[in-house]
Parts: C-alpha cells; structure tokens; sequence
C-alpha cells in the first residue's frame, strides 16, 4: 500500500514549497510521487516540482473535485499502477475544496491501495486578517478537514494575525496540532501522524471554470511564427493568467523582477529563462520571494491570479517587450 497525505491551504501558503521540503528529505530507498493540481492551466507547481526527483503528475486548470473528480482519478490511477510509489503527496488548487477528494481517497476501491495518513493545511495567520480568504467556503472546510494545521510564514506574522490565530485556534481548531514552521520547513515524522479528523464536511460549493486560452490574442496582432501561449481560467470568484514561452525565450532578470512585483494582482508565480539561468518568482501580495540558479529551463511559465478580472492585454505587452530574445 502506498502512504498518502494530502496537503492542503490557501493560495500563497505555501503548499509547493513544503512539498520541496519533504522531498529533498524523503529516504534514499523510498520512491516518492507527487499529485499536483492547479487553479490555472500553465503548470508552474509542475514547472517547480520537475527537478524534485519524485514521480509527478499534474492536472491542471480547473480543480480536482471537479466534473466527478475524473482527471484525479486518472492522474492518481497512472501514479498508483505505473510508479507504485511508496508514498503519494496530494497537493490540490488552493481553491480546491477538500470534501471530494477526501471521499475519493476513503472509497472502497482504493482501500487495498492507499495507505490515508494525516491531512495537513499550511496557513499563513496574516489571512486569518482577510475576508476574501476567511468568507471563503474552501478556505474554511481546508481547516476543518485538517489533522495538522502547519502555521507557515511564523516569521513574516505580526502582532494581530498572531493573536487572530489564537482566537481562531481557541474556537476552531478543537485540540488539533498547530506547529509553526518558516518556509514550509517541517518535520517529515509528521507524514506518518494517522488520520484521525473525521468530521463530515459539507458539501463542496457550486462552482464553474472558464476557459478562453487564446482571448484577446487576435488584438495583439504578432506576426511571424508563435512562440509563446496564453491561457486564462476563471472561477470562483478568481481568474488565472498564464503565460509559456519556448525555451529560445530569454527575459530581462531586473525587467521581469519588477513586472512581477508590481502586477496589480495577489498572486505571482514563475519559473523563468534569464541570461543568468533561471529565475523562480514566487509572490503574495506584497511577500516576494525570487531564487535564481545557474541552469537554464526547458521553457518560461508565468502565471498571476487576482479576485478580478484585470487587463490583461496590458500586463502581456509589457511582458513581451521583456524578452531579449525570441
């Protein structure tokens, strides 16, 4: 049987990289897999997740408790029979509603195949603070369905999300674990905590995804052969924008560095070619972590996600005119 944990939380708490951290841990005679699903279409956890050594699986656009769960199904039928994996991280959209997949992993036919350990939802305590994430139904049961709540980003918290954590813990988190953890730096023991959060959750809300990946194109009006595609995805009261350049595609470092820090949107994540290599950007709201090596990706992936529809057409432009080559 495999040991399987799902990994939940919120846009920008920081699931990917705490994923990172417990692969670059994993034992040396374990073969690990991931299952990773993202809001948009573009693949950046992917992108992230490629060099980890693990076996992985994405499913983008969309979430995975989406149209019966059908492409987690798929996804997690190829890691199980094709990789047999000693164990399986579930990392969904952090709009993803836990409901649903939950009730897949616990069904029967999966019974002699998975071996369900501890849930766990990484928070950060500052969107303890933020309505849009605290009237959000997915933000909420991600909580609920926790066995372990990892408050990540300790060292970013201030005075009030630290107390708003205390309230919240008092009334919510009914005796669970609540470990705090900078950088999704946390013990990988805590993989093998049981399941033992078997509170029924609600129903997973309505919702519906958009997709228009080629909207707006025809306004751009590029000549000469296309080297690069757009996808948006919306729902839920969020909209994804991504971009994937061919690997001929190299972007000015300082130039892409402060188009991301000043696209009007919450959420930034890349994974882009430099001259010096690679740049990997990682932004929300005003958190902005970049980290730079010296190898060069087999393509360039940027991707925003924003409450509201934004211009996009003008965030393009100014990326295009980044490039130093293409």
């Amino acid at each position: 049987m495999t040991k399987t944990n799902l990994i939940t939380g919120f846009l920008g708490s920081g699931k990917t990289t705490t994923i990172l951290h417990l692969l670059a841990r994993k034992p040396a005679d374990e073969k690990w897999a991931v299952l990773v699903n993202e809001f948009g279409e573009v693949g950046i956890d992917g992108a992230l997740l490629a060099d980890s050594g693990a076996l992985l699986k994405e499913i983008p656009g969309g979430c995975m408790c989406c149209v019966n769960g059908l492409p987690m199904q798929v996804g997690l039928n190829t890691l199980l029979r094709q990789g047999k994996p000693d164990r399986l991280l579930i990392e969904p959209t952090g709009l993803g509603h836990p409901k649903q997949i939950l009730d897949m992993l616990t069904a029967e036919v999966y019974q002699p195949w998975l071996d369900l350990r501890a849930t766990l939802c990484l928070l950060d305590a500052r969107q303890l603070l933020d309505e849009r994430s605290t009237n959000n139904d997915n933000f909420r049961d991600q909580l609920a369905a926790a066995d372990i709540i990892i408050a990540n980003k300790s060292d970013r918290a201030s005075d009030e999300s630290q107390l708003a954590l205390a309230r919240w813990r008092e009334e919510f988190a009914s005796g669970r674990e609540i470990i705090p953890a900078q950088n999704g730096m946390i013990d990988i023991n805590l993989l093998d905590n049981p399941r033992q959060n078997l509170r029924e959750l609600p129903a997973s809300p309505e919702h519906s995804h958009t997709h228009a990946a080629t909207r707006g194109l025809a306004a751009l009006n590029l000549p000469g052969h296309q080297r690069w595609r757009r996808s948006i995805n919306s729902g839920q009261g969020y909209v994804a924008c991504g971009w994937i350049f061919d690997a001929e595609t190299v972007f000015d470092t300082v130039g892409i560095l402060e188009w991301a820090r000043q696209a009007p949107v919450s959420r930034v994540k890349g994974v882009l070619r430099i001259a010096e290599g690679l740049v990997r950007i990682n932004r929300q709201g005003e958190d902005l972590h970049i980290e730079t090596q010296n190898v060069s990706p087999p393509d360039s992936r940027i991707e925003l996600i924003n409450d509201k529809d934004t211009d996009w057409n003008a965030l393009q432009s100014a990326l295009l005119r980044l490039r130093l080559s293409s």
